[in-house]
């Protein structure tokens, strides 16, 4: 089945825009991913198609099936969406704190929403995941092990930063949630050119930031290669807001909190270097969070 005419198609080859007021350093330029322009808004539309695809064209799955996935949110509206346009039923599981917009978009989809208790967090939603799996019989992408999540960035977001930036890209900066966007295209660009300096941002330990995570060690993302990121840095919860609103305010990019992670992780790269080419990741959009506290 072809999709180049479809709302699937439309899926990826996002703008990648120069950041012309955060930064103003000789030699140095930042470059903005804007994953928020896919038809989902937010760059995990790429994983979900790639994970529902590949399973249909494998076998693993079949039309009138029902799909089961925790998630915390951009991941679910991905996976509603284009679950639905495959002919395929989706109960989504996350922590009874997301916010209100991304619970209401999941079910305007016509996804079943599952919300589990805010203490027991993500890890919650995925325990709860693994048994309507064994009890129920649905089928679990389990985007927390399944290759076909980085894969989709190997085949789609490694290469058009490659060619957006004309091959001149020296770092590469992405917020680490699943792990799957920082997997798939450290794992292209490394191919492309060994000196890509790969860097993860990632909440300090006393932080809560929506879609970067810390991980305990029994819940490490099963593909993730600490060897593909280079460099970790930290961020913390008021650092992250605070980026996000400059991001609005003096570039026009309204995206979330990840997405304040990851630019303030570049920017502490761009502070180091004396020249370079850096790439973030802007990962969903920040119509998301108005229900939160994020823009107060």
């Amino acid at each position: 089945m072809g999709f180049e005419n479809s709302i699937i198609g439309q899926i990826g080859n996002t703008p990648l825009v120069e950041a012309t007021h955060l930064i103003n350093k000789k030699g140095v330029k930042l470059f903005l991913k804007l994953e928020g322009n896919n038809p989902g808004g937010s760059v995990k539309d790429r994983p979900a198609f790639n994970m529902i695809n590949e399973a249909l064209k494998r076998g693993d799955i079949k039309k009138g099936g029902t799909l089961v996935e925790a998630t915390s949110g951009n991941t679910g509206i991905a996976l509603a969406f284009i679950s639905k346009l495959l002919g395929l039923n989706m109960i989504l599981i996350m922590p009874e704190n997301s916010t209100e917009e991304r619970v209401k978009t999941m079910r305007a989809y016509g996804a079943e929403v599952i919300l589990t208790p805010a203490d027991i967090g993500i890890e919650g939603s995925r325990d709860l995941a693994f048994k309507l799996r064994d009890e129920k019989g649905y089928t679990l992408l389990n985007q927390f092990e399944n290759d076909d999540n980085w894969k989709a960035h190997y085949k789609t977001t490694g290469p058009e930063i490659w060619e957006g930036t004309q091959g001149k890209i020296t770092h590469f900066v992405s917020a680490m949630g699943t792990t799957g966007t920082v997997t798939g295209v450290s794992t292209y660009l490394k191919e492309k050119n060994k000196n890509i300096i790969i860097v993860g941002a990632q909440p300090d330990d006393n932080s809560r930031i929506p879609g970067i995570r810390k991980w305990s060690p029994e819940y490490v993302p099963k593909f993730f290669d600490k060897n593909r990121v280079d460099q970790v840095v930290e961020v913390t919860e008021d650092e992250a807001k605070a980026m996000t609103q400059r991001l609005a305010k003096e570039e026009g990019v309204f995206a979330g909190m990840s997405s304040g992670g990851s630019v303030f992780c570049a920017l502490q790269i761009a502070a180091q270097i004396n020249e370079g080419v850096i790439v973030a990741i802007i990962c969903d959009r920040g119509d998301r969070y108005l229900s939160s506290t994020l823009f107060e």
